[in-house]
């Protein structure tokens, strides 16, 4: 079974050219990671494109960013 734990925000910038994403680092530090082939860690994260193209429309402030835990 698969849960979703907020890690954090994605927002448009005051000036709208850009996406800000704001990290919770307590979250973050607590994400399961993944590593590749050379030796680097990552962390996956998600955010709904609709949600987003809404943010990037106006038609919406804000949204989440998750990481889909499979249990």
């Amino acid at each position: 079974m698969a849960e979703s734990q907020l890690i954090g925000y994605v927002r448009k910038s005051n000036n709208g050219g850009a996406l800000k994403f704001s990290i919770d680092t307590k979250a973050f530090e607590d994400a399961q990671r993944f590593s590749t082939k050379d030796g680097r860690e990552y962390v996956q994260l998600i955010a709904n494109i609709p949600k987003v193209r809404e943010i990037i429309s106006g038609e919406r402030e804000v949204t989440s960013m998750c990481q889909i835990i499979e249990s």
